[in-house]
């Protein structure tokens, strides 16, 4: 390409003229920008897609002329590739920074240093979410270019899904990396600060749930009428006979349960495996007890026919060792058409609302059925198996009443499978 108009001695010789700048042209959209302060800056005017661009290429003298002609020609060779000289500017800056300034590094590190304080199954789902939703999107970014856009456009994907409570938890964990982040002196702001009052709200509510026992009847009638593997369906009848959280039925392993008491069942679910705090998990006294109805045990014995030889109570299906999903109980119910009316968590408000309306003095016990225990260690220990023959009595009660005209769990495995 031919050179331009300016020589050497001109670009030397350039002095600032007031207090403004201006430019030289050279040709070509080259030009150098003198500032009132003195400096020399190379500028490249250029079009595209329709639209005008500048490209920066450095001060002179640390540019020379020819330094700056030579860069104008390999932007002109890129522009006619059909590619933005800019963005290649920029992608070959963030190629020479030190990867350890990356996002996904630094977000790395942030988990490392808290993931001894966090259960493992939070653990898990929080580099699950940045390895699913953030890092594809600024993993490899600088930490320093990120903008609350950059943040707001992966949130937008997020919601879009639709996932307005992930969008929210995943940008309360890239808040939390830039924070750490700050700490080391590496980011002196954070953009996911001002990110969080642009995010959809989410719509809190208690979990959809029948409040009477003839409803409750018909939604286990209509879930065991449904065509699924019969693991499930005895599944979900277990979680609705013993009002214990979702999780904690999916992820059984048969040790918990497979030397019960026959004259005095009760399955003691470990701490670990209950809703409470870090420190509260490593604590024995906070296992749970659960009092074992006839008709829970019942189930147990013929889930043993079945997954007995494994692991896993409630194995998943594809893979034996590993615990069944959760959802599974959820789909089921909405299979038979109960989907946003009465959720497997449900159970539990079920449970409380009709035994609190026929036990009204039992409050508290009905309390403990459900695991609500109170946060002073003294007193879980002492509650552990404090009214354990009443919580067997409610429990029995409970299992009676929801289960009268219902075949028995056996009936299960001759059902239709999905």
């Amino acid at each position: 390409m031919a050179n331009g108009n300016l020589t050497d001695a001109a670009v030397r010789a350039a002095k600032t003229k007031g207090d403004r700048p201006f430019k030289i042209v050279d040709g070509q959209g080259l030009h150098l920008v003198v500032n009132p302060t003195g400096s020399r800056l190379w500028r490249m005017r250029y079009e595209f897609r329709g639209r005008e661009k500048t490209l920066s290429f450095g001060a002179y003298p640390d540019v020379s002329l020819g330094d700056a002609r030579r860069k104008r020609d390999e932007a002109k060779t890129i522009l006619k590739a059909g590619r933005d000289p800019g963005d290649v500017v920029k992608e070959e800056k963030r190629k020479a920074r030190n990867p350890e300034d990356h996002f996904e590094a630094i977000a790395r590190s942030w988990f490392d240093v808290n993931k001894d304080v966090w259960s493992k199954r939070h653990a898990a789902d929080v580099i699950g979410s940045l390895e699913r939703d953030a890092f594809p999107e600024i993993g490899k970014r600088p930490i320093t270019e990120l903008k609350p856009k950059d943040v707001l456009q992966l949130a937008r994907k997020i919601e879009a899904r639709p996932a307005i409570e992930t969008a929210h938890r995943v940008c309360q964990r890239i808040s939390a990396v830039f924070t750490f982040a700050a700490g080391m002196g590496m980011v002196e702001t954070n953009p996911v600060l001002v990110v969080h009052g642009a995010l959809k709200p989410i719509r809190r509510g208690r979990q959809p749930a029948v409040v009477t026992i003839e409803e409750a009847r018909e939604v286990l009638k209509a879930a065991e009428a449904t065509p699924a593997h019969p693991v499930t369906k005895l599944a979900l009848r277990l979680l609705a006979l013993t009002a214990l959280r979702p999780g904690v039925i999916a992820r059984a392993p048969w040790h918990e349960i497979e030397e019960i008491d026959a004259t005095d069942p009760v399955w003691q679910v470990p701490a670990e495996r209950m809703k409470l705090k870090v420190d509260q998990k490593r604590d024995s006294s906070r296992d749970h007890l659960v009092p074992l109805s006839r008709q829970a045990v019942e189930v147990i014995e013929v889930l043993r026919s079945v997954t007995g030889r494994g692991p896993m109570a409630f194995p998943n299906t594809r893979f034996p060792n590993r615990p069944m999903s959760e959802n599974a109980m959820g789909y089921l119910l909405n299979r038979a058409g109960y989907n946003q009316r009465h959720v497997p968590h449900g159970w539990r408000a079920t449970f409380s609302t009709i035994m609190n309306e026929r036990h009204p003095a039992d409050r508290q016990v009905i309390e403990m059925v459900l695991a609500h225990v109170p946060e002073n260690k003294v007193a879980a220990a002492y509650n552990r198996a404090r009214y354990l023959d009443r919580r067997r009595e409610l429990l029995q009660e409970w299992a009676d009443l929801l289960l009268e005209g219902m075949p028995p769990a056996g009936a299960l495995l001759k059902g239709r499978r999905r």
